[in-house]
């Protein structure tokens, strides 16, 4: 009785090592199976970042929820379900403009995000307002653009039309395939 005892015994401590050892993975094996299932390698409630430049805040986002897919080796990117908002100041501290949209991918490796569903860009000071319902925005050339139908309100009119492009802030822009009445200086044009 006592041998069978010990032999069970036996079993039963290789079998916890075993299981021990088999429950070890390494943090590129944990990445590979959650690329391979297309899930997130991280996931954020409520983020708020701050970007700095030189000491002074250079921009912020906000954002209820962002998955983190940086572990994809071709085309890593995160995605905002629920929206965004990024708002860039100026030198002064102000709020100079903002972008936010319902729903955003941002490419790490291209720099380029495409946002949709109710997006709006406004310029604090030139009181420029753009809405629209995608755009895409390149971050390193600070650039927008769409080729959507879209809304441009200024304190004199108000441009639809169909494709638009500009920096940004706004303050440099291309309206294509627009309608309604617009106010031009005798010079402008």
């Amino acid at each position: 009785m006592r041998t069978v005892y010990k032999i069970m015994n036996c079993i039963a401590s290789i079998f916890i090592g075993a299981m021990f050892f088999s429950c070890i993975n390494n943090t590129k094996e944990v990445q590979d199976l959650l690329m391979d299932k297309n899930l997130p390698i991280g996931e954020a409630d409520n983020i708020i970042h701050i970007y700095k430049d030189s000491g002074r805040i250079a921009n912020r986002l906000e954002s209820p929820l962002v998955y983190d897919y940086s572990n994809r080796e071709e085309h890593p990117y995160s995605e905002f379900p629920k929206g965004l908002k990024m708002t860039f100041f100026k030198k002064n501290q102000k709020d100079s403009s903002s972008i936010q949209g319902k729903y955003a991918i941002t490419y790490a490796k291209t720099k380029v995000a495409e946002i949709r569903g109710d997006v709006v860009i406004y310029n604090y000071a030139k009181h420029l307002k753009l809405e629209t319902n995608q755009l895409f925005w390149d971050q390193k050339q600070e650039y927008v653009f769409t080729e959507e139908g879209f809304r441009l309100t200024t304190l004199t009119d108000t441009i639809k039309g169909f494709g638009f492009e500009s920096n940004q802030s706004l303050t440099q822009w291309l309206a294509k395939d627009i309608t309604g009445k617009v106010q031009v200086k005798q010079n402008d044009l």
